[in-house]
């Protein structure tokens, strides 16, 4: 079980005496909107007051429902604030675009690949033909690129909308629509350590240490002091290096069974053979047995 909670929605925002927005959260923690005009978007137009006031008042009416248990009707209400807040893309249009730039990210990586293997392969026909030519140096893979969402994209209210949802279907054990919910979420407010708390835990459900793990890592980088958080990634650090664990004794295991397959047909098996450590230069000395 996770111990991150699923029941730290954000409350409704109060007036601060700098006459900004502060959304207070359960379990600490609080987040200051700056009063801004809203940026306008292509598609859609500005934000009235009436609007924001309507996505808010969805938003109080859902929270009021999850505290009672309701997470069937709280997830309508947070829908309704999501689709009555004014943004240029949907939450699957983001999932779309970060999908597409991922695969071009993936593609051009691959192509860079292919052309350093073929400078390679050019270099080494040279070389042995005995013609001289420029060596170059080979290129560095690059890191893949983060998609983010443009400045005027963002919106924390609608990040806060997606991740209380999630949080409701969590409940509802939808842990799969869960991580889609927060993916928005993250894209739409990178900071929002909740967020990818609540998409660490959701991933843990379907036992996705591995991304569970980087989430709470990049919660932990938000929030260093947040106890709760190191704790979490402490125990999911323990779990991830024994599943690691498992799956090279499984692979091993495998191997070694792939290996007394072949040798089998000469009457052998690998238990004739003994590799030995050698302490001073850390390699290993291999011995054969008959009698094994």
């Amino acid at each position: 079980m996770s111990n991150f909670s699923s029941e730290g929605f954000d409350l409704d925002a109060i007036q601060a005496q700098d006459n900004s927005d502060v959304i207070y959260e359960v379990g600490g923690g609080a987040t200051v909107f700056q009063k801004e005009e809203p940026a306008k978007k292509e598609e859609k137009s500005d934000a009235t007051p009436n609007e924001l006031n309507q996505c808010e008042e969805w938003k109080k009416q859902g929270n009021e429902q999850f505290k009672n248990g309701n997470y069937l009707e709280a997830f309508d209400l947070y829908t309704e604030a999501i689709e009555a807040c004014p943004c240029k893309y949907t939450g699957e249009e983001i999932l779309k675009l970060k999908d597409e730039f991922d695969e071009k990210q993936r593609s051009e990586a691959l192509q860079r690949s292919r052309l350093s293997e073929e400078r390679r392969r050019k270099q080494e026909d040279e070389k042995k033909s005995g013609e001289s030519s420029q060596q170059t140096e080979p290129n560095k893979p690059q890191p893949l690129k983060n998609f983010e969402l443009s400045q005027e994209d963002k919106n924390d209210k609608l990040a806060v909308y997606y991740c209380n949802r999630a949080a409701t279907l969590q409940h509802m054990e939808k842990y799969n629509d869960a991580v889609k919910d927060c993916e928005v979420s993250v894209l739409l407010n990178p900071k929002y350590t909740k967020a990818f708390v609540r998409r660490s835990a959701a991933h843990e459900k379907l036992e996705d240490t591995e991304s569970a793990l980087k989430d709470a890592k990049a919660a932990l980088e938000l929030e260093p002091r947040n106890a709760t958080i190191r704790r979490t990634v402490a125990r999911l650090e323990k779990i991830e290096a024994e599943r690691l664990e498992k799956l090279k004794e499984e692979t091993l295991g495998k191997l070694k069974d792939l290996g007394n397959s072949l040798l089998g047909n000469f009457g052998l098996s690998l238990d004739n053979f003994q590799a030995v450590q050698d302490p001073n230069s850390g390699s290993y000395n291999i011995s054969f047995n008959q009698n094994k």
